[in-house]
């Protein structure tokens, strides 16, 4: 008989004392990772920021932030080598569960025109895009517009 063992995941709010641990994912995925003071101001803010958790270490997170009927989530974020696995899809659904929470009726995001893999799971869960915003991120050579992106809940 062989054991096998099941790591615990958990979705949780966000800590002060996560930041580190967030900050080497931002650096670890992205060419522009957002500061420490990006993550703390949403915190403090009362911006809704969770951690992905896969057996006490975090794999994950992301931030929304919510104004009236309507949520815009500003950062989402699984750990390279944790990707393809369904965790992101995982996580945008609680993104999108807490958005309706919070009686958001869309919920809208921006997204790299580069970044396929992301458009294809945005889709797959019924985002839908609908305008670009021009010369939106920092990009190697210059500026990199973005694919603005909603799905109603």
């Amino acid at each position: 008989m062989s054991a096998v063992l099941k790591l615990v995941h958990i979705i949780r709010p966000m800590r002060d004392a996560d930041v580190p641990a967030v900050l080497l994912l931002e650096k670890d995925s992205y060419e522009f990772p957002w500061s420490a003071g990006n993550f703390i101001d949403s915190i403090h803010a009362g911006y809704s920021a969770w951690v992905y958790e896969v057996g006490g270490e975090i794999i994950g997170h992301m931030v929304m932030m919510t104004v009236l009927e309507e949520a815009h989530l500003l950062n989402i974020t699984i750990a390279p080598e944790w990707r393809r696995q369904g965790l992101g899809r995982i996580l945008l659904e609680h993104a999108m569960e807490t958005a309706r929470q919070q009686r958001s009726k869309v919920l809208f995001l921006e997204v790299r025109p580069s970044n396929d893999a992301a458009i294809a799971m945005y889709e797959k869960l019924g985002f839908e895009a609908f305008a670009l915003r021009k010369d939106y991120y920092p990009a190697a050579q210059g500026r990199e517009d973005a694919l603005v992106m909603r799905a109603v809940l």
